[in-house]
């Protein structure tokens, strides 16, 4: 599993010309599901997503959460982050996830996060979308996955 968290002033999220999800502040995660990726490894990203300390506080120091500033979470499946480039100059992605494990494990991450207090909406499912965010920092946090 990997992501890539950046923290957003606001984001929106638009298919074919459409705006489909959009947030305040908040937090963009671009979410990958890599071949064997299990539901545990989904429940951690999601706990410690919803408690990262990324966003500042009084005295200016990273030392809130998203639920802590009352943000929001725009969670987009981007399985190009499984991209192997070692190799020639065209990526592989035989280290994702196929299609209908990815959204399942996808959608469950989303729904956890949700349960744990945290807003989120989605983007579209393999579809092609275009994202306009502020980023806020910029602050950006690569996750990847112990296996």
């Amino acid at each position: 599993m990997k992501a890539v968290i950046q923290r957003v002033n606001c984001a929106e999220l638009s298919v074919k010309n459409s705006v489909v999800s959009r947030i305040g502040k908040g937090l963009v995660v671009y979410f990958c599901v890599e071949r064997d990726d299990a539901v545990s490894a989904c429940d951690l990203f999601a706990e410690k997503l919803s408690k990262l300390r990324i966003f500042e506080d009084e005295q200016g120091k990273m030392n809130l959460s998203v639920r802590d500033v009352n943000g929001e979470v725009l969670f987009v499946s981007q399985f190009t982050l499984a991209a192997d480039v070692s190799h020639g100059n065209r990526p592989g992605f035989s280290a994702a996830e196929l299609p209908d494990r990815a959204n399942e494990l996808y959608l469950y991450t989303a729904n956890k996060l949700v349960s744990l207090g945290v807003p989120t909406e989605l983007g579209v499912f393999g579809a092609d979308m275009t994202i306009d965010q502020q980023n806020a920092g910029p602050v950006t946090i690569i996750w990847e996955s112990k296996r």
